[in-house]
C-alpha cells in the first residue's frame, strides 16, 4: 500500500476536535494541512491512501481564516508614512506584532504625504508571504493625496493634490512607482479622476473612494469606471442625505455594473462609527462589509502623543485626535477587537463577523482563491479562536507563528 511519500515527503498535519469556518458555516470537521496548503482529505485517503503524520487536538476551538487588514497606517510606535532609515525594521515589527491579533496579511497604508516621502518609502515595501517573522504584505494602500480639502480628516492640507492635464502621469510622478501598490484611495469628484480610475484598474490596482464630497452620481460613475471599494464608510465623506445619499448610496445603488460588488471598509472600534450606523450599513449590504483597523502608530502603545505622517496625534483612551483638536485621526483598535465589536454591535453570527475580516477583504483584492477561506488548496493561514472570538493561536502556511501564553492566566 503506498505511503504518504507516494506524492510528497512533506508531513501531513491533522487538526481535530474543532469547528472550521467553511462555506459560511462553522462545521465540525478536521482540517488537514500539507506544504502550507489546505488538503482535501478525500483525495488523501482514496488517491494517495495516505494519513496524518501529526495530529493536533484543538480542544473545541473555532478555526477561521486569518484576518486581512487592508487599511493600517502603522502600530507599536511605527508610522508607515514616516520616511526613516530603518523603515524595513519598522514594517517587520508591525507585521510580527499583529500576529497576536489574528492578522496574517495586510496592506501597509500611507496617508497623504509629499512626493519625496512616497519616493523614499514605496521602494522599501515589497510584497511577501507571511511566516514566523510576521504577517504577509499584500502591497501598499495609498490613501491620498488626491482627495478633497473639505474632507481631508487627519490628512495635511498642504500636501493635497488635484489631477492636472496628463492626470495619470501626474499620479505616477507623485508616487514614483506603482510596483508594490495594491489600493489607491481618491476623491471621485475631482476632474479627470475617471481616466485615473481606468488606468489604475487596468493595472490591477484596487481604486477606493474616500475623503470626498462626491454625490451619488459621481460615485456611481467612478464604480462604472472600475472603482470597487469605499474607504472607511461614513468617515470623511458627505453624511447620508435622503435626496442625494452621496457615496453611502452606493450600498443600495441600482447603477452598479452587473456582476460587480462594491465593498466598503468600516472602522468597528466603537468610536469612528456609532453602532446604529454600523447596523444600517451591514443590513443594507452585508456582503460588501470589510473590517479595517485604520490603526496608527499609537496602536499597542500608552496614551500620549504619537505621529501620523506629517501630523502629531494624541491618544486618549481609544480616541485618537490631531493634537489640539477634536479631529479623529485613525484608530488604536486591533483587528480582533474590531471583529468582536462588530459582532456585538450588529448581533450578526460568528461566521459573518469572521468573514468580514477575512473572506471579504480577500474578495475585494481578488485573492479569495488562496486567502480568506479554508477551501481545499488555499493557503493554510488560519486562527484558533475561543467562542468569544479571542485569538488563541495564529498559523501561516500551516505553521504556528503565535500562541496565547496561558502560563500567566
Amino acid at each position: 500500500m503506498p505511503s504518504n511519500k507516494s506524492v510528497s515527503d512533506a508531513p501531513i498535519v491533522q487538526f481535530s476536535n474543532c469547528r472550521i469556518l467553511r462555506d459560511h458555516q462553522l462545521q465540525r470537521e478536521d482540517l488537514w494541512v500539507r506544504e502550507g496548503k489546505i488538503l482535501n482529505p478525500e483525495k488523501l485517503f482514496f488517491d494517495e491512501k495516505g494519513s496524518a503524520d501529526v495530529q493536533l487536538d484543538c480542544k473545541d476551538s473555532i478555526i477561521a481564516p486569518g484576518f486581512i487588514d487592508v487599511q493600517i497606517n502603522g502600530g507599536f510606535g511605527v508610522d508607515f508614512s514616516l520616511a526613516t532609515d530603518d523603515f524595513k525594521s519598522g514594517i517587520d515589527l508591525v507585521s510580527q506584532k499583529i500576529l497576536s491579533h489574528g492578522v496574517t496579511s495586510f496592506c501597509p497604508t500611507l496617508v497623504t504625504s509629499p512626493p519625496s516621502v512616497y519616493h523614499q518609502i514605496l521602494p522599501q515595501i515589497s510584497v511577501r508571504n507571511g511566516g514566523a517573522l510576521g504577517a504577509g504584505i499584500l502591497g501598499a494602500h495609498l490613501e491620498g493625496p488626491f482627495i478633497s480639502k473639505e474632507k481631508k480628516g487627519a490628512h495635511p492640507e498642504h500636501c493635497l493634490r488635484t489631477f492636472e492635464a496628463g492626470a495619470f502621469q501626474d499620479l505616477l510622478a507623485t508616487y514614483g512607482s506603482l510596483d508594490c501598490v495594491q489600493i489607491v484611495t481618491l476623491a471621485p469628484e475631482m476632474r479627470r479622476s475617471s481616466e485615473v480610475i481606468q488606468e489604475l484598474t487596468k493595472r490591477g490596482i484596487c481604486v477606493s473612494l474616500g475623503h470626498s464630497v462626491a454625490n451619488l452620481s459621481q460615485a456611481e460613475e467612478a464604480v462604472q469606471h472600475g472603482a470597487t471599494f469605499i474607504t472607511h464608510l461614513f468617515n470623511a465623506m458627505l453624511p447620508f442625505h435622503h435626496r442625494d445619499p452621496g457615496i453611502v448610496g452606493l450600498l443600495t445603488s441600482d447603477k452598479i455594473p452587473a456582476g460587480r460588488r462594491v465593498f466598503y471598509g468600516m472602522i468597528s472600534d466603537g468610536i469612528h462609527t456609532n453602532p446604529a450606523a454600523l447596523r444600517i450599513a451591514h443590513r443594507a449590504h452585508p456582503k460588501g462589509l470589510v473590517l479595517v483597523t485604520d490603526a496608527i502608530a499609537g496602536m499597542g502603545l500608552a496614551p500620549g502623543r504619537h505621529t501620523l505622517g506629517q501630523q502629531v496625534v494624541e491618544i486618549d483612551g481609544l480616541n485618537t485626535y490631531i493634537a489640539g483638536t477634536k479631529t479623529l485621526s485613525g484608530s488604536v483598535a486591533t483587528m480582533d477587537t474590531c471583529v468582536r465589536h462588530f459582532q456585538e454591535a450588529t448581533g450578526c453570527s460568528v461566521e459573518t463577523a469572521l468573514e468580514a475580516a477575512s473572506l471579504h477583504p480577500a474578495q475585494l483584492l481578488g485573492i479569495e482563491h488562496k486567502k480568506g477561506t479554508l477551501n481545499y488548496d488555499s493557503d493554510a493561514d488560519f486562527l484558533m479562536l475561543n467562542d468569544s472570538l479571542y485569538v488563541q493561536a495564529t498559523y501561516i502556511a500551516g505553521e504556528e507563528v503565535w500562541r496565547q501564553d496561558m502560563s500567566g492566566m
